[in-house]
């Protein structure tokens, strides 16, 4: 029987619940969403960017401390650079804008805009001449006016991804192509391009030390690589975990790396190959979680892995990690019988894992913005699209064909297979929604609610929702319309950064039989759990 409740009335009946617990900590905070670019200044205050945290931090080198120097938005920064008077430049990746100031009390200015996936900047130390090339948004190379008053000036386009660059002593662009597997010189007065080193995975930046020696990281082997750019000659100097992202040295020749997977950063001994962990988390950036049918695994889309945790312990384990394997950024996961079915909006990618072996089935492109997917009785696997606000399923041995189950949705967030058989969404517009996979029909439940994300079902067929805009977890009971709120003053609702879906890093949920329920947060990445 389906429930049928006056949405009015319901939207009345909200009581506070008294906790059993208060929230505690499976999986501990870290301070970044995601760590990107580094910059050592002329404070010698070591700098890092984290796009999806929309901030620039100041990292303790002797700590780990970590504070915010610039934050959102306009602290987005997927690279830094610092030039010769001091002057910070830094690139907004999804703002498609480059930002710039002369000292930390000089007010930011927008150099340049327009420039989706800007991605690396860097300084001729002699000249003061500012460059910035786009990378996955764009594939082009700039010369910037630091006065702005000039339009910017295109030096090359079309490389293969020209990422995490410095100027090097003769005036030349050094660093990776990252779609290409090696590093390069640009000219930056013709465009000319010539091949530095070969044989890469995945390079991923390049800085010169004091002595104009080179160092790259390759995200995909995880090694930090000494280039001798007179001879083309690699030599691996140290062995680092995979999704390094980039690196800055200081003027003692120190290096320090970043990993985004692990939201670490590392200083490494360019003579030993010793590394030391400055600060890092067992998460990158939890979003969408799901949890197996003992209650003994969570699976955690982290933005930047794919991860399990143990519910006993809080053990942490790799599944996939960016850029290291074939995980594409994902933000949902699905617990089908057999499969696990990873989304992803910002690669419009849904990838399918065997539950069994991790290995994967199916990679599915082309989807619109999707935020969840589930897999229904007979196989065929439903696909939420924000940007379509619809429900796609997916049949055929190959999952190819593509039929329209449900439309007119305002932006789907997380979806479940209810014990009902029907499908139960949330709505960034408020709404606890319920389609019925045979006929698409849509019934909106609940509404009001605050930036519902993450759901899950109670054995007793009650939905725990985060409303993320309360930082609060509400359980709805859809036969009675009743309301209780289980916590509240959570670490969740992050404001979605510029060029991300309303919901920004969706809030996930999910409950074991004797009741324990579990979120992620996207304030401070950790996992939490309410026993009730």
């Amino acid at each position: 029987m389906k429930p049928a409740f006056p949405l009015l009335l319901m939207a009345t009946l909200i009581s506070t619940a008294a906790l059993a617990a208060q929230p505690e900590a499976l999986v501990a905070p870290s301070a970044f969403k995601g760590v990107h670019g580094l910059a050592m200044d002329q404070q010698d205050r070591l700098l890092a960017g984290s796009v999806v945290g929309g901030s620039i931090y100041h990292v303790d080198i002797a700590n780990g401390d970590v504070s915010t120097f610039i934050g959102p938005d306009q602290g987005q920064a997927d690279d830094i650079a610092i030039g010769p008077k001091g002057e910070m430049a830094w690139t907004g990746f999804y703002l498609g804008k480059l930002m710039y100031r002369e000292h930390d009390e000089a007010p930011i200015r927008v150099l340049a805009e327009n420039l989706p996936g800007i991605n690396s900047t860097a300084f001729n130390q002699k000249t003061g001449q500012l460059y910035a090339s786009q990378v996955f948004l764009g594939d082009a190379l700039w010369e910037m006016d630091v006065s702005g008053k000039r339009q910017p000036r295109l030096i090359a386009k079309d490389m293969g991804g020209f990422n995490g660059f410095e100027v090097g002593a003769d005036g030349w662009l050094y660093g990776p192509l990252w779609f290409k597997g090696k590093v390069v010189r640009i000219n930056p007065a013709d465009g000319e391009i010539q091949t530095v080193a070969e044989g890469f995975g995945t390079p991923a930046a390049a800085n010169f030390d004091s002595k104009g020696t080179l160092y790259v990281v390759d995200t995909k082997a995880g090694t930090l690589v000494r280039v001798d750019t007179a001879s083309g000659e690699t030599t691996d100097v140290a062995q680092l975990d995979t999704s390094l992202d980039n690196l800055a040295i200081d003027g003692q020749d120190r290096i320090f790396i970043s990993n985004m997977a692990d939201n670490s950063i590392e200083q490494v001994d360019p003579q030993t190959g010793d590394a030391r962990i400055i600060t890092k988390g067992e998460l990158a950036v939890p979003a969408g979680l799901t949890i197996s049918e003992d209650g003994k695994t969570i699976y955690i889309a982290d933005i930047f892995a794919f991860r399990s945790v143990n519910t006993a312990t809080g053990e942490v384990t790799d599944i996939r990690r960016a850029h290291g394997s074939d995980v594409e950024y994902p933000a949902a996961v699905g617990l089908g019988k057999d499969r696990l079915l990873l989304t992803s909006f910002s690669t419009n990618t849904l990838q399918i894992i065997d539950r069994t072996n991790l290995a994967t089935l199916a990679m599915i492109h082309e989807l619109k913005a999707p935020s969840d997917a589930i897999e229904l009785e007979d196989g065929s696997v439903v696909v939420s699209e924000m940007a379509s606000g619809s429900l796609i399923r997916l049949t055929g041995d190959e999952l190819e064909t593509r039929t329209e189950l449900a439309n007119g949705l305002h932006g789907p967030v997380q979806m479940l297979l209810g014990q009902d058989g029907m499908i139960y969404l949330t709505e960034a517009a408020g709404f606890l929604t319920r389609v019925d996979p045979a006929s698409g029909d849509v019934t909106r439940i609940a509404k009001d609610l605050a930036m519902p994300e993450g759901l899950a079902q109670t054995k007793e067929g009650h939905w725990i929702i985060a409303e993320t805009a309360a930082q609060r977890l509400t359980e709805i009971n859809i036969e009675t319309g009743e309301r209780k709120v289980i916590a509240e003053n959570l670490p969740i609702g992050l404001a979605a950064s510029p060029g991300m879906p309303p919901s920004g890093i969706p809030t996930g949920v999910a409950v074991d039989a004797e009741g324990t329920v579990y979120f992620g947060s996207d304030i401070d990445n950790g996992l939490y759990r309410i026993r009730r």
